[in-house]
């Protein structure tokens, strides 16, 4: 007997989160506030078949597309994801997200003494990327190495 195949409803205008590295969808809907009283509708599939990369996350976000901050930290979390921009259920814009060179204000450095966590000096923290994939960024204060694990926990 053939079981027809499981279909998540289409948005009609939002945004489209796919390629998302399994089990990583949790985080990134941390990093959007989500869920919200004001996001009404909002789709996850978590650990789908995908013949690009195995296993992936999915995420649709009805009425909402993402600002270049909350892309920066999806592109540490998950870096090959794709964001797909819908209007009128076509897809007008899709692109790869990509780790920029440096960050700024996105994530906190580690070191508790580092200029950029103390409280009475205004300063954003800014990282160097060393490497992409897992996650490696230099902080340009104190040097301190931040590993994909410790950005993770930032948004646990």
């Amino acid at each position: 007997m053939k079981r027809p195949d499981l279909k998540i409803k289409p948005i009609k205008n939002g945004t489209v989160i796919d390629h998302i590295t399994v089990n990583k969808s949790l985080y990134i809907l941390k990093i959007l506030g989500l869920p919200s009283k004001d996001a009404k509708d909002v789709t996850v599939a978590m650990n789908v078949s995908s013949g690009e990369i195995g296993r992936k996350d999915i995420i649709k976000i009805e009425n909402r597309e993402l600002n270049h901050g909350e892309i920066d930290q999806l592109a540490l979390i998950a870096p090959q994801t794709t964001l797909n921009i819908i209007r009128n259920y076509e897809i007008i814009e899709k692109n790869k997200v990509q780790l920029k060179d440096e960050l700024e204000g996105i994530i906190k450095c580690t070191n508790s003494k580092c200029i950029s966590n103390k409280t009475n000096e205004p300063i954003e923290s800014k990282f160097k990327v060393i490497n992409e994939s897992p996650a490696e960024l230099r902080c340009k204060y104190c040097d301190r190495i931040i590993k994909s694990e410790d950005i993770e926990a930032q948004f646990e």
